[in-house]
């Protein structure tokens, strides 16, 4: 039996990807774990595995292709037996596909499903509105042994359903469908359809082509990359519905660079930047002000247990944010280097979801551009983006004296549904007195 190899849902937020690479090509033979695939997200190029055994019998969606859908049809394997004659009895698959199959987790390999039409075993969940995630594989096996998915516990990643699974129900026995489902059916037939909706009005925007050409403007077209797209989304999405306040503080950090040339001089193993006792300034002050340390939800406020810190990395597509987890529990050489291993990940485009997926704060740091002071957009669902503007020798006055002094602006924005002015207040306080005294954060 045929089985068609689908585009994956490589993140939980992943609706589309690029096909920017074939590993294998029509004829191979292919074994479970064998990679097939590059796929390009909105933040990584990531490398697909194979589930299934068999051989590339036809490959539907080239090297190269943009925007492809998660659960597309990208590729027919034959399994063992079969011949290029199968091919043409492959049937195309329908449209409602694609919730048959649970969107992968992070780390999941290549999903593939059977050439046939959806396994009726996902028709249970949809009437009743659960959801049953389990591979295709485990699906298909389901289907042909009549085992209700519902009935079976996962042991998968994230408790989703594998082939063995569904192996060790079939040899328990048929499992007997479940009534919800069986009432639900004649209840969706007796009920009136619903009346078309209206067409969606399309959005509102620039027609760049449209004005160039009237205004006989010069122009080259480049299109959005799929990193630009979702950071236009998300951060249209933060001006729309988040009510931010910003606060600035202005800090003194003579002793900081005193400090850090000091551990810089002692080791060659480690090189530490001012973003480095930044981050952990960050996490330690998280500790003092858990508040800031916190998501809105309209049900409950989500107080997380560590300060897992976001750090903004330019790269040629588009800006991202590799995290340093569990920050206040690691010294300033650890997140130095995990932070230079991150960076390098970032602009080679080989972070993994895990590696930038999540944060409870961000820090955005312009101070090497020379950008004395600015106002960040919070990074959603966190509280907090913290933007560290440029160090320079400004006039202070000490004991009522006029002194130079090295001060680097700190600007928070933060979310007022989280915390108010106060505590926002408090957690500046906190991270100022703690680069203010280095030597406290080496305790």
């Amino acid at each position: 039996m045929t089985v068609q190899i689908l585009m994956p849902a490589l993140s939980p937020t992943m609706t589309e990807g690029n096909l920017a690479k074939w590993l294998k090509k029509e004829g191979d033979t292919v074994k479970s774990g064998d990679v097939l695939a590059e796929i390009e997200t909105d933040k990584a190029t990531m490398e697909v595995e194979a589930v299934d055994e068999g051989r590339i019998g036809k490959i539907l969606i080239p090297a190269g292709s943009q925007g492809v859908a998660v659960n597309t049809p990208i590729a027919i394997l034959l399994e063992e037996g079969e011949d290029d004659s199968a091919l043409s009895a492959a049937a195309a698959p329908a449209p409602a596909a694609a919730p048959a199959a649970a969107p992968a987790p992070a780390a999941a390999p290549a999903a593939s499903a059977p050439a046939a039409s959806p396994a009726p075993a996902a028709a249970p969940a949809a009437a009743s509105g659960d959801r049953v995630f389990a591979s295709p594989l485990a699906r298909r096996i389901a289907e042909q042994a009549g085992v209700d998915l519902k009935t079976v516990k996962g042991t998968g990643p994230n408790g989703r359903i594998v082939k063995a699974d569904v192996e060790a129900a079939k040899a328990a026995g048929p499992a007997k469908p479940a009534p919800a489902a069986a009432a639900a059916a004649p209840a969706a037939a007796s009920a009136p359809a619903a009346a078309p909706a209206p067409a969606a009005k399309p959005a509102e925007g620039i027609d760049a082509k449209g004005l160039a050409d009237k205004l006989g403007m010069a122009y080259t077209a480049v299109p959005n990359s799929g990193m630009r797209k979702t950071i236009a989304k998300r951060l249209g999405e933060v001006k729309r519905t988040v009510p931010d306040y910003f606060l600035t503080v202005d800090v003194e950090i003579d002793a900081l660079m005193k400090v850090r040339a000091e551990l810089n001089g002692r080791s060659d193993a480690y090189k530490l930047s001012v973003n480095d006792f930044i981050i952990r300034a960050v996490a330690l002050a998280l500790k003092k002000v858990p508040a800031i340390n916190a998501s809105w939800t309209d049900e409950a406020m989500l107080n997380y247990r560590h300060a897992d810190v976001s750090v903004a990395v330019a790269t040629p597509t588009g800006l991202i944010t590799p995290i340093v987890k569990k920050a206040e529990t690691k010294g300033l050489a650890e997140i130095s280097n995990e932070m230079k291993a991150l960076a390098k990940k970032a602009r080679d485009n080989a972070l993994k979801p895990e590696e930038y997926q999540g944060g409870t704060i961000s820090i955005s740091n312009l101070g090497m551009m020379g950008i004395k002071q600015f106002q960040a957009i919070i990074n959603p669902p966190q509280a907090c983006i913290l933007a560290v503007g440029a160090s320079e020798q400004r006039p202070v006055v000490k004991d009522g004296a006029l002194a130079i002094a090295t001060v680097m602006s700190l600007t928070g924005t933060f979310d007022h549904r989280v915390a108010d002015g106060a505590v926002g207040a408090e957690f500046l306080a906190a991270v100022k007195k703690l680069l203010e005294d280095p030597l406290s954060m080496l305790l």
